[in-house]
């Protein structure tokens, strides 16, 4: 999940467009890790060097690896460290940046540093894709966001965006979460967790990008926006809040249940409680997640 807040970070900072983003996001399962952008991120090599080493490929016949040893720049027993090692999927997401002209190495290595400095992430927490380094970024997205981080909170947007990785696609990135009062929609289905710890959760979407969102969970092609297509995301909802109770209930002892899915018929939402707004922009359209806290449980 690391890609998907790293693509937040990139939009917010104006280093990328969305379109460049979601461009780059579609190339990642095609793309292999060079080990230029391993050393940057391990911090054996500056960007500095690696670029010279690629120029110098040019006028040699030479693997990058063994041309960085020669220069003096690694050594053997780094090389083959580099190649053992598991590296986060937001590194090869900007690999793929600088390979498309979006950044440069140089870019790449300082917003390598900085993104670890603003996450307050040490090594140990980068290298792989941890359940405790989820929950800090995902903690640190709340705080961003000006929304109390509560320990359920967490829970269940850590879940959701897994969701939508495992059953919809990963080439999506999450923008800020906003609170709102009320909310015009198009195609709109919502459920409500009930029990100590109680919300609404809404997931809302145009036409269009519904028909995309649902062709993806099923598996199976939509041309229009129809009953079925409605189903697969009251299904969607449904599978997303049955395994946040399943969770609860065994993480504590806590027994929440949940209600039938329903379609929203109405073209704006009036919330009594608070509610946050999470737009998650995938390449096919901006798909809307809101929840309304009815109760909260710390």
């Amino acid at each position: 999940m690391y890609t998907q807040f790293f693509g937040n970070y990139l939009l917010e900072r104006g280093v990328v467009t969305q379109e460049q983003l979601f461009a780059a996001m579609q190339k990642q399962s095609n793309t292999r890790m060079k080990l230029g952008t391993l050393a940057i991120h391990a911090g054996y090599m500056t960007a500095v060097e690696v670029d010279n080493v690629i120029i110098q490929q040019t006028h040699k016949d030479m693997k990058f690896g063994e041309l960085a040893v020669e220069l003096g720049y690694l050594t053997n027993e780094q090389v083959v460290e580099l190649l053992k090692s598991q590296s986060p999927d937001f590194l090869l997401l900007g690999q793929i940046l600088v390979e498309d002209g979006v950044i440069t190495n140089s870019d790449l290595e300082n917003l390598i540093l900085d993104y670890r400095s603003d996450n307050e992430m040490i090594d140990l927490d980068i290298t792989a894709t941890t359940h405790e380094t989820i929950q800090k970024l995902l903690t640190k997205f709340f705080v961003t966001s000006e929304i109390p981080p509560t320990r359920f909170g967490v829970m269940f947007v850590e879940l959701l965006f897994n969701n939508f990785v495992r059953f919809v696609g990963e080439d999506f990135t999450i923008l800020n979460c906003v609170e709102c009062d009320a909310y015009p929609v198009e195609c709109c289905v919502k459920q409500t967790v009930n029990g100590e710890y109680s919300i609404t959760s809404y997931l809302s979407m145009d036409k269009e990008t519904a028909i995309e969102f649902a062709s993806r969970y099923a598996g199976e092609p939509f041309d229009t926006y129809d009953e079925y297509v409605q189903a697969s995301m009251e299904d969607f909802l449904n599978l997303h809040n049955g395994l946040f109770i399943v969770n609860v209930s065994n993480e504590t002892s806590m027994e929440l249940t949940i209600s039938a899915p329903e379609v929203v018929e109405d073209p704006i939402i009036d919330f009594e409680d608070r509610t946050y707004l999470f737009p998650v922009l995938y390449s096919f359209g901006t798909v809307h997640f809101i929840f309304e806290i009815h109760r909260v449980v710390e």
